[in-house]
C-alpha cells in the first residue's frame, strides 16, 4: 500500500459520489481497499473523510450545488454502513462512551465515523446521531451513565448550543467526563478551554488515542 494507491482510491470514489454511483463507490472500497488489505482505518480517515472534506469545500465554492453535496454525503453514509460490518473490534474495556452532535447540527457523518474507532478499540459507544436535543441528551444521560459523554460539532454557529449542553449535563452529572470535536474548534480555537473540556483531536484516530489515555486502557 502506497500513498499513491489511496490517492488514486480517493479520486476514485470522489468521483463516484459525484456521479451518484453508489455501487462503485463501494465497489472502490472492497474490492480495491479491504481486498488487497488496506487497514479500515486507512479507507475512513484517507478516502472517505478526506473526500467528504473535499466536497464540503466544492459546495462552499459554489463548485457543486446543495443537492450534489447530499447525494455525495448519502454514499458516505452508506459506506460506512457497509463498513461497519468488516470492523475488527478489541476485547471490550469496561467503558461506555456516549458520543452525540449538539442540538442543530446535522453533520453526523465524523461523529459517527468516531463512534466506529471507538468500538473498535472495545468501548460500549452509544452513538445518538445528529441534531439531538439538550433535554433529550441529558435524559440519555441519566439512563445510560456513561464513562465519558463526547460532542461534535461542525459548523460554529451551533457552538452556543454546545455551551447549552454542557451547563445542562453537569446539572445533573458533575463529575461526568466531557470531551469535544470536530471542525468548528478549528476554525474558533479556545472554546474548549472556555468551557473546560479536553479537545480530543482533528479525527478519529486521535479522538481513540485520548479516551485510551483518560481510562488506561
Amino acid at each position: 500500500m502506497t500513498t499513491d494507491t489511496i490517492a488514486a482510491i480517493r479520486a476514485s470514489y470522489l468521483s463516484a459520489q459525484l456521479a451518484g454511483n453508489r455501487r462503485e463507490a463501494l465497489r472502490l472500497l472492497v474490492d480495491e481497499g479491504i481486498l488487497r488489505g488496506i487497514p479500515l482505518s486507512t479507507l475512513h480517515l484517507d478516502v472517505i473523510q478526506k473526500a467528504q472534506w473535499e466536497i464540503g469545500r466544492m459546495w462552499q465554492e459554489n463548485e457543486i450545488s446543495v443537492a450534489q453535496e447530499h447525494m455525495a454525503t448519502a454514499i458516505s453514509q452508506l459506506a460506512l454502513s457497509h463498513l461497519y460490518r468488516h470492523l475488527q473490534r478489541d476485547p471490550p474495556n469496561g467503558r461506555r462512551v456516549l458520543l452525540t452532535c449538539v442540538e442543530g447540527e446535522l453533520h453526523e457523518l465524523g461523529a459517527r465515523m468516531a463512534s466506529d474507532f471507538l468500538e473498535m478499540a472495545g468501548f460500549d459507544v452509544r452513538f445518538l446521531g445528529a441534531n439531538v436535543p439538550t433535554e433529550h441528551l441529558v435524559r440519555e444521560v441519566r439512563e445510560s451513565k456513561p464513562d465519558l459523554l463526547a460532542f461534535s460539532v461542525t459548523m460554529t454557529y451551533h457552538l452556543p448550543a454546545l455551551r447549552k449542553a454542557v451547563a445542562a449535563v453537569r446539572e445533573v452529572a458533575p463529575a461526568l467526563p466531557m470531551a469535544v470535536g470536530g471542525l468548528a474548534f478549528t476554525w474558533v480555537p479556545g472554546v474548549e478551554a472556555e468551557l473546560g473540556v479536553p479537545f480530543f483531536g482533528k479525527d478519529a484516530r486521535e479522538l481513540v488515542a485520548a479516551a485510551c489515555r483518560m481510562f488506561e486502557v
